[in-house]
């Protein structure tokens, strides 16, 4: 994966624990261009990687924007970002991937879960730039936790962008059924936050008839799994014939870090995509919120941070 240096130009407060980033390549030259929806990898003091969307237009090439909410539950990534990085350090990030592209569609439904918000207001700036028909439902616990709000309000879009907070009213707060309650071919919906707005979210679609084709979704985070009934599998490595074993308390990347076979991680939850290894032989056991049901049923493919195995051996193709 090709990385660069960057500087951090300017880091600013946008609401209460989230910051903001800006970064620009240390050289003066134009940055990769990138889509609405594209993420950067980090790698962020206390030799960690995290993943971050772009949040400003991406039409621009002099900076990328992340933000970053602290994380009281934190592996080291959020805190890192808030405490360690400052404006004029240098960090080393990837250029541009984009899992979470806009469709084509007649009308954008954009529904934001806190920090959620970061690649659906990419989006909203592209939907607005072009033209196009569009919604964007922003849900935060309160005004004073509502990043890039001010930013939002003076935008042209607007008259598009609906708050909705958790301390205010009844009235005002997100109606996922009413909103949702038309299945429309021509509508796409784009969701992004905790898991928790997520699943509701998308479980209302499941409920009013929708397309799953027609809901897209990025997850920021993972549930915690239930990992009580784990137990030990090998993989075989299928480049060497080597076979290796992967106990009930670790990870495939954990197991085969020590005999010196890496693979480059990023969310270590199954999120992100970024250790995505193909299975040869065997059948998983998916832990993923990365995959469509149907990728998941091929067995080809895997994210070894955090998927298993059912079968006593995977072959893996590394």
């Amino acid at each position: 994966m090709d990385t660069m240096a960057v500087k951090v130009v300017r880091k600013t407060v946008e609401a209460q624990d989230i910051t903001s980033f800006e970064l620009a390549r240390v050289d003066g030259a134009p940055l990769p261009a990138f889509s609405a929806g594209s993420h950067i990898d980090v790698h962020v003091p206390g030799n960690i990687t995290r993943q971050y969307s772009l949040c400003n237009d991406d039409n621009e090439s002099h900076r990328y924007r992340i933000a970053v909410l602290r994380d009281a539950a934190s592996r080291g990534g959020s805190q890192g970002m808030h405490e360690q990085v400052h404006a004029g350090d240098v960090l080393t990030i990837s250029t541009p991937r984009n899992h979470f592209p806009l469709a084509r569609a007649e009308r954008t439904l954009l529904l934001a879960g806190g920090i959620g918000v970061t690649p659906l207001l990419c989006m909203a700036q592209r939907l607005a730039a072009v033209g196009a028909d569009f919604e964007l439902h922003y849900c935060t616990r309160s005004p004073e936790r509502t990043a890039f709000r001010e930013e939002i309000a003076a935008s042209p879009f607007a008259n598009r962008v609906h708050f909705h907070f958790d301390d205010g009213d009844a009235a005002q707060k997100l109606d996922a059924a009413r909103l949702l309650a038309t299945p429309d071919a021509g509508t796409h919906v784009y969701i992004c936050g905790p898991t928790g707005f997520i699943d509701h979210v998308v479980r209302t679609t499941q409920a009013q008839g929708w397309d799953k084709d027609n809901v897209h979704l990025e997850y920021f985070g993972a549930a915690p799994q239930d990992t009580a009934s784990d137990g030990s599998f090998e993989v075989r490595i299928a480049s060497s014939g080597k076979t290796y074993t992967v106990p009930k308390d670790q990870s495939v990347v954990q197991a085969l870090l020590p005999h010196g076979i890496e693979i480059l991680t990023s969310c270590e939850q199954g999120v992100c995509g970024t250790c995505i290894t193909r299975v040869l032989e065997g059948e998983c056991e998916h832990r993923d919120l990365y995959f469509t049901d149907e990728e998941k049923a091929a067995n080809d493919q895997f994210t070894p941070c955090c998927s298993r195995a059912k079968s006593a051996v995977l072959v893996l193709d590394l």
